[in-house]
């Protein structure tokens, strides 16, 4: 069973949504990764949905540019919790693919992270699944503290460098 599907609309989103595996696999959650189109392979898509579903997943992490209707469709299709990763392209840079996945009609949400977020998207999905899973809990506390504890040192290092 996988418990995250992370999916996109083309190859060329792989090294944004990336970002989102690599924090599943620091957490050592099990994960899909897919792509499929909500325009050029719908029925592809909602199958794997169904599928994905079936087999007792848990999220689903849906980046897509431009127009951005992967994550809404696939909204549409499950009750699954969708986090959509809006990735910057064309003319607008992202905007486009931001404004689309956050303005999801009543009934039908999608939760949304920053442009090119994929990190934050993964970081979601295993705050998500650590609500009924005390170790991943333990997991991401000690991860938030290790990223305080870098950020401290960073400074030290900068005011080592004022100061001499």
């Amino acid at each position: 069973m996988k418990t995250v599907g992370v999916i996109m609309g083309s190859d060329s989103d792989w090294s944004v949504m990336s970002e989102a595996v690599k924090i599943l696999e620091d957490f050592a959650l099990s994960f899909e990764v897919k792509i499929s189109s909500a325009h050029r392979t719908l029925e592809r898509t909602l199958d794997w949905v169904a599928g994905f579903e079936r087999q007792g997943g848990q999220i689903i992490i849906a980046g897509a540019g431009l127009a951005a209707h992967l994550p809404g469709v696939i909204a549409g299709a499950t009750t699954l919790p969708v986090i959509g990763v809006p990735l910057r392209s064309g003319a607008l840079e992202g905007v486009d693919a931001l404004y689309a996945i956050v303005q999801m009609p009543p009934g039908v949400p999608v939760a949304t992270v920053g442009i090119g977020a994929a990190r934050n998207a993964g970081l979601l999905a295993v705050q998500i699944l650590a609500l009924a899973a005390p170790p991943l809990r333990e997991k991401l506390t000690e991860y938030r503290r290790k990223m305080a504890e870098e950020i401290e040192r960073k400074d030290a290092l900068l005011h080592q460098k004022l100061n001499s």
